[in-house]
């Protein structure tokens, strides 16, 4: 299974108007600063007992700051089973240097 997804590459299923779930694991005070659009905010450590919020037949994209979490919450949520589940490469950081300069990286 392919676990992560370019920055671009995630861009152009938003845009394709694909029905994707953005879920950002970071921390709240992360998440107040700088957040991509429409994104639900499901810290790591609330994953676990969130699980059941995660609807297994559509695409959910999982980021953080640089990809890291991200990657080991979608690697946790696969052991359970997850199939339609990614981790954005590189992270919100990434996708601000690539995708959205005018984001505010912190």
């Amino acid at each position: 299974m392919h676990y992560e997804i370019e920055a671009n590459e995630l861009k152009e299923l938003l845009d394709s108007g694909e029905p994707v779930v953005l879920v950002d694991v970071r921390e709240p005070w992360e998440h107040e600063i700088v957040r991509l659009p429409d994104s639900r905010h499901i810290p790591m450590y609330e994953l676990g007992r969130r699980v059941d919020k995660i609807d297994r037949d559509r695409l959910h994209v999982l980021y953080c700051h640089h990809g890291v979490r991200s990657l080991h919450a979608v690697l946790a949520l696969a052991e359970r089973g997850f199939e339609n589940v990614r981790s954005l490469r590189g992270g919100i950081d990434l996708w601000a240097a690539e995708v959205d300069p005018e984001m505010p990286r912190y």
